[in-house]
């Protein structure tokens, strides 16, 4: 299943973050939101993935949900605090959520190079599972 366009901006620089950003590139993406135990969970791994990756193959993109999170900037200043430097982008609200189906924070999706939906984990998926499916991309 071809993956829905993306509705997002990048948080420094105000710029919509489009999938043909990433085009050739399997996408790892990761929806989030800052008061969610499993999202602080998950978001530690995410960041030791990105930051091992020695691949132009794949590319990572953490969109925060800022739709549901609590205060405006929420989002923005957990990850700050946390000193995480994988991508982020902002959802619009909920709309990429939304368009994606997501029924839980964190909800990651594997697409490959050509953008279809290859894999996706719910909150409750192992971090072991989310790397095994790697293979299916690279």
């Amino acid at each position: 299943m071809q993956a829905p366009e993306l509705q997002v901006k990048n948080p420094d620089t105000n710029e919509p973050i489009l999938l043909e950003n990433y085009k050739g590139k399997a996408l790892l993406l990761t929806f989030w939101v800052s008061w969610c135990p499993d999202s602080m969970r998950d978001l530690p791994n995410k960041e030791q993935l990105y930051k091992a990756m020695e691949t132009n193959q794949l590319d990572l993109l953490m969109i925060n949900v800022t739709g549901r999170e609590g205060e405006q900037d929420a989002g923005i200043n957990y990850y700050k605090e946390n000193h995480f430097t994988a991508p982020l982008g902002l959802d619009t609200g909920t709309k990429t959520y939304d368009s994606y189906r997501c029924m839980s924070v964190p909800t990651t999706f594997l697409l490959d190079k050509n953008h279809n939906i290859v894999a996706s984990f719910n909150d409750k998926a192992p971090f072991q599972e989310i790397l095994g499916s790697l293979s299916r991309v690279l």
